[in-house]
């Protein structure tokens, strides 16, 4: 196993378990313990999770891997969710996309829709993400709109009161949402408040709201508040989710396509 997929094991077993021990952890990859304190130790250097005596700790309650580090996260449910999002995009329409993984899986299944391969445009694409946009930008087919602002290390979105001057401009048809809990009591969020606040407005700037989101992510509460549930038009998910979940966003008035 290469250092790079051993580091994305690790955090995602970071991020599941809370705390990880050397011995514990090592045994479990087939590597030394040595390897595994080295690792710790780098990814301790980079602000990624906290050392502690004989294993590691994430950060806290709103820590938050990388993006770079999520892309093999249930990859399959994402793709699954992002086809069926991007299905519900016509030809000619301004979308809004937010940043995340299922988001990034939505540009690519919009890239490769045939009815969309040619217009002018065949459609508007306004995001904050700065690798939406530049896997988009190479396709002439599609306008795209970057929002301005800071870049989020975490996860390439821009942040920041320049957004505002974009997005205070224009109006959307539809707003896809990527999220990292979607409650029906506690609504959509993010962990990064920053982020959920151009996230927010994208979302009041389009006539139609849809949240992609894997199973994992529903029923679930984080730290920054973006919209509540009864003001999403659709949620789309995979075939996972609980049917008592599914039916209780229904009864919020949410739309829901199980994939």
């Amino acid at each position: 196993m290469s250092r790079d997929a051993r580091w994305q094991v690790l955090l995602e077993l970071l991020v599941e378990r809370g705390r990880l021990d050397v011995e514990e952890v090592a045994a479990e990859l087939a590597v030394s313990a040595a390897t595994i304190r080295r690792d710790f130790d780098q990814l301790a250097e980079q602000q990624m999770l906290v050392r502690t005596r004989g294993g590691a700790v994430v950060h806290g309650v709103s820590y938050e891997l990388p993006l770079r580090y999520k892309t093999a996260r249930r990859a399959t449910e994402k793709q699954r969710v992002a086809k069926a999002v991007a299905d519900l995009v016509a030809p000619g329409e301004a979308v809004g996309l937010t940043g995340g993984t299922t988001t990034t899986e939505v540009a690519r299944a919009l890239a490769v829709r045939g009815d969309l391969a040619s217009g002018a445009p065949a459609l508007t694409v306004v995001t904050n993400a700065l690798n939406i946009a530049s896997e988009l930008a190479v396709r002439p087919q599609f306008k795209i709109v970057v929002t301005g602002g800071v870049a989020r290390a975490q996860s390439y979105e821009l942040v920041g009161p320049l957004a505002d001057g974009v997005l205070g401009q224009i109006t959307l048809d539809v707003a896809v949402l990527g999220v990292v809990a979607f409650d029906v009591v506690h609504g959509a969020a993010a962990h990064d408040e920053a982020e959920a606040a151009v996230n927010r407005l994208l979302c009041e700037r389009a006539e139609r709201v849809v949240v992609a989101a894997d199973s994992s992510k529903l029923g679930r509460r984080a730290f920054a508040w973006i919209r509540a549930a009864d003001s999403v038009d659709t949620l789309v998910t995979d075939a996972a989710a609980e049917p008592d979940t599914v039916r209780r966003f229904e009864e919020a008035g949410v739309r829901v396509v199980v994939v």
